[in-house]
């Protein structure tokens, strides 16, 4: 049965002013996602950008692990399809793997080593917080080294992980966002407009 989508490939241009080696040498990225439109009777929806911060790290050479949800079948389709028209090899440069946020998946066991966990704004319900942060405690037992860094958009000053942290033993880290994209010719102000947005850090805590 048709889900009713209809697909078109959207093509992302990154640029740089300096190359690899920190030297002055204007240099272009180029990416494709295929953004799919799809209408239900009550709603509708795009699927395709989860996976475009894990393409470009993986075409700039870091070996990466592009999650979706484990529940998920068909944006787990998606986002290999993502990776393929990227020219992405599914067996050497990227893996896709599904990971529902406090579901502790025996997939979880078997990542490889891990430095980096990026999320994009993943605290953006109360409800998830705890799930969010037991996964990532399950995680670092399991790579003690790794750390989670996230994208979050303040929508409330009474909700806080403060307590939960403590509770699963992990600790975060703000970092400043003020001079982010400086070296690109990047405005991050102007990006982010009128919304509060913060770069969180969470590691295990010592």
């Amino acid at each position: 049965m048709s889900d009713g989508s209809t697909e078109h490939i959207k093509k992302f241009v990154f640029t740089s002013k300096y190359n690899a080696q920190g030297n002055p040498q204007e240099e272009e990225l180029e990416v494709f996602i295929p953004e799919k439109r799809v209408n239900w009777k009550k709603s509708s929806g795009n699927w395709g950008w989860d996976a475009l911060p894990g393409i470009v790290a993986a075409k700039c050479g870091a070996k990466v692990i592009i999650s979706e949800s484990a529940l998920l079948p068909k944006s787990l389709a998606h986002t290999k399809r993502s990776c393929q028209l990227n020219n992405l090899n599914l067996s050497h440069q990227v893996q896709v793997t599904g990971l529902t946020w406090g579901l502790l998946l025996s997939n979880l066991d078997n990542l490889g080593p891990l430095d980096i966990i990026i999320g994009s704004d993943c605290f953006y319900d109360p409800t998830v917080f705890e799930d969010i942060l037991v996964t990532l405690a399950y995680l670092f037992e399991i790579y003690p080294n790794a750390k989670f860094i996230c994208s979050y958009q303040e929508r409330s000053s009474d909700w806080s992980i403060e307590h939960l942290l403590a509770k699963w033993k992990l600790r975060c880290q703000i970092h400043d966002t003020s001079t982010l994209g400086q070296s690109a010719g990047i405005n991050v102000l102007e990006l982010i407009g009128p919304h509060s947005i913060h770069i969180l850090e969470i590691t295990k805590l010592d």
